[in-house]
């Protein structure tokens, strides 16, 4: 049987990794990998996770299962930091999720089972998952334009022109916050415009909301979830606790769908736990449980969001330094969108050879598209990486 196997593509960014590890420089700089690193290099365990920890490990009794849908606790807490309120409990469903990636996989199973033929819409570019994971569901496809390359912006005429195109039960699925690859982001106004149209177009949103707390404030950044929750009767939201919590390995995200009623509400919640009993059964629960009990602590959940927010500036200033130092490596504006990108990621509108000879010449490493990881610069690094660029040029 297995000789029928075909070889799969090699993933873009793990097959960076391993170049990267390979390469014996001391000086080389790795851009590519998707996760947050302090100026010392390190991914830490942040303050309040290790305290969660400890009470966790002091109060554990059992390692029995937990419930299909993950404890009911931690869905409750992250409901509320997501929505706050917005929309009634009694039309939220919600399920525990192996990380982000999780939540996204069930999010289009449930839409697969409710609706084959439904078509998902997709930014150009995304994060390379949601394709992969479409492609591979058997689900129709189709994208609506976003990044301008030229102004490092968003394409907003255009993104508005094509969705204009969807049709009623279509799905959309947009980035809550810190759009992946790209940083740009929309405009208050322009999520207004945007729900606008597909509300009236009668369009299914999709959330990813993966980087909560890592663009412009916890509260700031879940404004547009909160938005698009509170102006169409059904909704699905896939949120991750990776970054904002820093419990990458832990694989702890969260599914929400809101439905159109109570009653609706109770079908939806079944069908989520029908898909979690089919894929794993039970959900990953050490990191929910950190999670929790972070939430439902006020001092551990002040400490977690002062260092939240140390996160978020120090990204931010790497991004006020790289634009900085862009503009007199350069002698030109031309990078200056970095400035006003938030999240972790810009693409910064090099072309592949540009990104290879950063690689071959400095030992720059970064995705094929020139997807740059601000967290993976320092103050040091970022004068090194501004000369490299200007050089390739």
């Amino acid at each position: 049987m297995f000789d029928a196997l075909k070889a799969q593509p090699q993933d873009k960014i793990l097959q960076l990794i391993a170049m990267f590890r390979e390469d014996t420089r001391a000086d080389k700089i790795d851009l590519g990998v998707g996760v947050y690193k302090d100026p010392t290099g390190l991914t830490p365990v942040m303050r309040a996770v290790k305290a969660a920890e400890k009470k966790l490990w002091e109060a554990e009794t059992t390692k029995t299962y937990t419930a299909l849908a993950g404890e009911p606790a931690y869905n409750m807490a992250m409901r509320r930091m997501i929505l706050d309120g917005v929309v009634a409990e009694d039309r939220l469903a919600s399920v525990a999720t192996p990380g982000g990636t999780g939540a996204i996989r069930q999010a289009l199973e449930l839409v697969k089972l409710a609706d084959p033929k439904a078509t998902v819409w997709l930014s150009a570019p995304t994060w390379p998952n949601h394709p992969s994971i479409i492609k591979y569901l058997g689900i129709p496809m189709a994208e609506y334009r976003y990044f301008d390359a030229a102004s490092g912006g968003v394409d907003f005429a255009g993104m508005m022109e094509d969705l204009g195109r969807v049709k009623p039960g279509d799905v959309v699925l947009l980035h809550g916050c810190c759009h992946n690859p790209t940083g740009a982001n929309l405009s208050a106004d322009q999520w207004a415009e945007a729900v606008e149209l597909l509300a009236g177009r009668g369009a299914l949103p999709l959330v990813d909301l993966a980087y909560q707390g890592f663009g412009d404030g916890l509260e700031a950044d879940a404004a547009a979830t909160r938005l698009v929750a509170e102006s169409f009767p059904e909704v699905l939201i896939a949120a991750s606790c990776s970054k904002n919590f820093g419990i990458y390995r832990e694989r702890t995200g969260i599914l929400i769908a809101v439905s159109k009623d109570a009653e609706a509400t109770k079908i939806t919640q079944g069908n989520l736990a029908f898909l979690n009993r089919q894929n794993y059964s039970f959900p990953p629960d050490h990191g929910a449980r950190v999670v929790t009990v972070i939430l439902e602590d006020a001092v551990l959940t002040a400490d977690w969001k002062a260092e939240l927010e140390e996160v978020r500036l120090n990204m931010l200033g790497l991004r006020e330094q790289l634009a900085e130092e862009l503009r007199k490596a350069t002698n030109s504006d031309r990078f200056d969108f970095v400035a006003h990108h938030r999240g972790m990621f810009s693409r910064l509108g090099l072309t592949e050879a540009q990104v290879n000879r950063l690689r071959e010449e400095h030992g720059i490493y970064m995705v094929g598209d020139s997807r740059i990881n601000i967290a993976g610069l320092n103050a040091k690094t970022v004068p090194v990486l501004a000369r490299a660029v200007a050089s390739v040029l």
